[in-house]
């Protein structure tokens, strides 16, 4: 019998598990950890909370988990409540599934401002992630600028533009929606380094943008390369620059109609922050790009900010004894390979890049090397107690083991306090979560 452990129940663990499966058959059990009591790592706390069709692959990992032979281990801290190398001596593998749940800091002065938040935080606080429910960001400034231009840098533009109407169906938080629905906000800005043709956008996020209530895009006409130049572009990168050459047809007479304004603003390098214990504007580096180099001109702007949310990418936390690429910000690893019996997956190997489906095939890759290695009697030359093993030494501890039957008790409890409306209300308090299990 072969035992895994991963670390991490987000789309990572949830494929490697599968894997697992499919490699291995009843031959392997299969214990997946997390530090909190609920499953799903980024579907649950990453997903926009308005794109519940992208929520439901969660589905999938379900039957997996519901299977005999893999287990979900909630509410159990690895590197606190159990050390790594406790775990290398029950498991004959041990998986980082963990994602990048921290976010790569900006590092220029004026950070440290109150009202200044990177997207991990914020995307955490309106859904209802336990380390970021009490953010409290102040929404009564007029504008807003958020720094990206990828995905994650859209959805917090289209979340902080729509009306609570539009968030029917979605299961963004009470507490979230309280606060955007009393929002002054009039103008957010979208700030990126380089060009159109730079960007990390996909066509149907911006796509979305374009179909608000009360928040219309804008995009200068002077900022777009020619046309003619599009041609060279990948299929779905030309879609998405067609999106931002429809924005900047909009008529003005057009703009009128809302009460809310997107702005695109392309060739500009954040240089500090200013403001008097709170940001109250931005200093930015006018860029060009001059034979696909970005070159700055000299010229700096200055933009009016309330409030900032930086969306320039993701790091990996690191675990006591577990060597970590604090460059790359993720673990050091060959193709997945840590160290004999130690390995990684997902965004905690590559770093933050990639789709959710991305994960399924490096799921099935690092179970395909982790059975080579037993072929290679790398692995399984001695005897793991596996999951056994665990369970004596948590109820040696008082851990407060939460299982994927506890989970589906608390699963029920927030579908039942749901507004109308809405799929689910999220406890936002690890507590809360427990006392709901029953």
């Amino acid at each position: 019998m072969r035992h895994l452990a991963i670390i991490g129940s987000g789309p990572a663990g949830y494929y490697t598990a599968e894997a697992a499966q499919k490699q291995w058959g009843d031959d392997v059990r299969v214990d997946i950890f997390d530090r909190l009591p609920v499953p799903y790592g980024l579907i649950r706390t990453g997903v926009a909370p308005d794109h519940q069709s992208i929520k439901g692959v969660s589905q999938r990992y379900e039957k997996t988990a519901l299977s005999d032979n893999v287990r979900f281990v909630g509410n159990v801290s690895v590197g606190q409540d159990i050390r790594v190398e406790e775990l290398q001596a029950l498991y004959d593998a041990v998986i980082f599934a963990t994602g990048a749940p921290n976010d790569r800091p900006l590092d220029i002065p004026g950070e440290e401002l109150a009202n200044v938040f990177g997207s991990a935080a914020f995307v955490g606080w309106y859904n209802g992630h336990p380390n970021f429910a009490t953010l409290d960001p102040d929404l009564s400034g007029r504008h807003a600028v958020i720094i990206g231009m990828g995905n994650v840098a859209l959805d917090v533009a289209r979340i902080l533009s729509k009306t609570q109407e539009e968030f029917a169906g979605s299961d963004i938080v009470a507490h979230a929606l309280e606060v955007l629905d009393s929002s002054k906000l009039e103008k957010i800005t979208i700030l990126g380094r380089r060009g159109p043709h730079q960007i990390a956008m996909t066509p149907k996020e911006l796509g979305e943008l374009g179909k608000l209530k009360e928040a219309c895009p804008r995009v200068a006409t002077a900022d777009l390369p020619e046309e003619d130049a599009d041609a060279l572009l990948e299929p779905g990168q030309r879609k998405s620059v067609g999106h931002l050459r429809s924005f900047a047809a909009i008529p003005e007479s057009a703009r009128s109609d809302y009460t809310k304004e997107v702005e695109f603003q392309f060739f500009g390098v954040p240089e500090r922050i200013l403001g008097n214990g709170k940001v109250e504007a931005i200093e930015v580096a006018q860029t060009e790009l001059r034979d696909g180099k970005l070159i700055a001109t000299g010229k700096v702007e200055t933009i009016p900010c309330d409030l900032l949310v930086s969306c320039i990418g993701y790091r990996t936390s690191p675990i006591p004894g577990v060597p970590f690429d604090q460059r790359a910000g993720r673990f050091a690893n060959d193709e997945g390979r840590i160290l004999p019996g130690l390995y990684c997956v997902g965004w905690a190997r590559r770093g933050p890049s990639g789709t959710i489906g991305t994960n399924r095939p490096d799921g099935f890759s690092i179970i395909e090397k982790i059975g080579a290695d037993f072929d290679a009697e790398i692995l399984g030359k001695t005897r793991k107690e596996g999951r056994s093993g665990f369970d004596k030494l948590a109820e040696s501890r008082g851990l407060d083991v939460v299982t994927f039957r506890d989970w589906k008790r608390i699963e029920e409890a927030e579908e039942k306090a749901a507004r109308e409306g809405a799929p689910r209300e999220k406890f936002v308090r690890v507590e809360e979560m427990i006392k709901a299990r029953g």
